[in-house]
């Protein structure tokens, strides 16, 4: 079992050469100063490595259970929290005004890899409670920020989102959780499931962000409203006390991240658990997107960690583990030697450096989303609604692959749970899931995405490629200009026929859209490789032992990886005529 090493300098390079970001500082005057990064990401690879990556095992094989109606979380997770709050890690980027740091979130994505490479199952306590900071930071009344924000970003309370019903998944029109009024609160009333570190004892108060429906409310999403829940009730100084009705019924049984509570939870057993609307009654959907969508690259974000992490170790089991002979067959050889092994490392490491760059390209976006002016504000608001379903659906059907061969490596010991691989393949396997299944992912991007404005978000995106790819011939890389040209050209007459697919017929057109996903996937990943070649050639702080790793990753993922999206492509130029005639019908036998 190997021990988890944060990629400082992979993540670096990512943020400065492949992100750019130095398109920030005309907005956030120095707040991604050289020094200073480097010793904030120094610091959190410190924390990653020894204080949370060390109970990912244990955590696993122990899980969470429940006791006297509490969940009683993993051995050593309480005294991680601790360290992780103490250390101002939850507040990076939240407000400066209820005590936090007020940096780009870029660098907090940068924190955020290495806590979930260390621990996965931990890091889904503090993703949950920054997504529910940003949905009471951006839609709460001023009162409740002062109320909650501060101790949140402090790390001393936890948040949740609570959506899933037994008869309510993916479909939140379906929501029955009800809210009544009483006075200037609400009773909410109903049960969620699938609720994510739903109860624990590592902070003193955990404050839910619910959806629950008015009585008099219009049926459909659009009539939801948002209400924060918080498992204590605050007395006049603003301090936890009195318990909430609102009790955690049971935890699942999962496939994997056994130490995060997946939880059944019961809201108003008795006279109803007291909430607080969240910005206006019967607008909770739009709140709730916030947080969802905020999820959504932290998911992302997830598969790239994983898969890091099932790299490193098969990495270095391929180093250490002697199998045959070498090529001159004078010796027996490291697996490493062996070509069908170098294949399935490098299909690893060429497809976690697309990742990568992709993440860190859409967090800066992302900031600039919130913190640029007029025309670049709206463009960089379109470019990180395009991004968001592609970061969370395509990273994460990667980290599919990437986990099933960090064990392929492993041979038969990959199989058996002591080495601890296996842990990495099971956890990953929620990605695609949760915060909305891939094809909703894909539907988002085929739909909300490219429908809507008519392909112009996409088609700016597109321009910017062949723009990219213009610069990439003059300083001579031909070879990988040509191979991305080929994919550009392809997905520019794929998004016309998805287009064209979704005017006819909305429904039956996102029949097309899991394959547009992962097409544009594949050449986003192509793109951003070519892009990090170029900037690795001109960096002059870059030695040429790393330059030659990044022109063998981009060597073989445009050779190995980008051919796959042909099979795409063939599958959107040719499937619609299946596609239409699709039904439920098909299956009777």
């Amino acid at each position: 079992m190997s021990e988890y090493l944060y990629p400082i300098n992979d993540i670096l390079f990512s943020l400065r050469s492949v992100a750019k970001t130095q398109r920030l500082t005309p907005y956030i005057e120095d707040a991604l100063d050289d020094d200073l990064l480097e010793a904030i990401l120094g610091e959190a690879g410190k924390l990653a490595e020894q204080v949370i990556a060390p109970i990912n095992a244990s955590g696993d094989k122990q899980g969470s259970r429940v006791e006297n109606g509490e969940v009683i979380e993993a051995t050593g997770f309480k005294e991680a929290f601790k360290a992780y709050s103490e250390g101002g890690w939850i507040g990076l980027s939240g407000d400066p005004e209820y005590g936090g740091q007020g940096l780009p979130s870029c660098v907090a994505t940068a924190v955020n890899e290495g806590v979930q490479s260390a621990n996965l199952s931990f890091s889904l306590c503090p993703l949950l409670s920054l997504g529910a900071i940003e949905a009471i930071s951006l839609h709460a009344s001023d009162e409740l920020k002062q109320q909650f924000l501060p101790k949140m970003l402090a790390g001393e309370w936890a948040g949740t989102m609570n959506l899933t019903e037994p008869t309510a998944g993916s479909d939140l029109a379906a929501i029955a959780c009800k809210a009544l009024p009483d006075g200037d609160v609400f009773r909410i009333k109903g049960q969620k499931i699938f609720i994510t570190w739903g109860d624990h004892q590592m902070s003193d108060n955990i404050i839910h962000l619910v959806l629950a429906r008015l009585p008099d409310a219009p049926e459909g999403v659009k009539g939801i409203s948002l209400f924060i829940v918080p498992k204590f009730l605050l007395d006049d100084q603003g301090k936890p006390s009195e318990r909430n009705d609102v009790h955690v019924v049971s935890v699942e049984h999962k496939m994997g991240i056994h130490a995060s509570p997946t939880c059944v939870m019961s809201f108003g057993d008795n006279a109803g658990a007291v909430g607080y609307l969240v910005g206006n009654k019967n607008e909770g959907i739009k709140a709730m997107f916030t947080m969802m969508n905020n999820a959504r690259q932290g998911v992302g974000l997830q598969g790239l960690a994983i898969s890091e992490r099932a790299y490193q170790q098969a990495l270095e089991y391929a180093k250490e583990r002697k199998q045959g002979l070498n090529a001159e067959r004078t010796e027996r050889a490291a697996i490493i030697e062996h070509p069908d092994v170098l294949r399935m490392l490098m299909m690893m490491k060429s497809q976690i450096d697309a990742m990568r760059s992709l993440i860190y390209v859409a967090a800066v976006e992302n900031d600039l989303s919130h913190v640029a002016t007029g025309e670049q504000k709206a463009q960089s608001a379109a470019r990180t609604a395009l991004y968001t379903p592609i970061v969370k659906g395509w990273i994460t059907e990667q980290a599919q692959e990437v986990t099933s061969l960090a064990i392929q490596i492993h041979g038969g010991m990959g199989f058996i749970e002591e080495t601890g691989v296996a842990q990495h393949a099971r956890d990953a396997r929620i990605l695609p899931i949760y915060e909305g299944t891939n094809g909703i992912q894909a539907i988002d991007l085929i739909g909300r995405k490219l429908h809507s404005d008519n392909g112009a978000a996409m088609n700016a995106l597109l321009l910017e490629i062949d723009n990219e790819i213009a610069q990439w011939r003059q300083f001579g890389l031909n070879e990988y200009a040509d191979k991305v040209s080929v994919v550009l050209e392809q997905s520019k007459s794929a998004t016309e026929l998805c287009l064209a697919a979704m005017s006819k017929n909305a429904v039956l057109g996102t029949g097309l859209a899991y394959p547009y996903m992962m097409l544009m996937g594949y050449l986003i990943g192509a793109w951003l490789q070519v892009r990090a070649l170029h900037a690795a050639k001109t960096e002059s702080n870059l030695n040429e032992e790393q330059q030659d790793s990044w022109a063998h990753s981009v060597s073989f993922y445009c050779d190995h990886v980008l051919p796959r999206s042909l099979a795409y492509l063939y599958e959107i130029k040719f499937g619609q005529p299946t596609v239409d005639k699709l039904n439920k019908n098909v299956f009777n036998r």
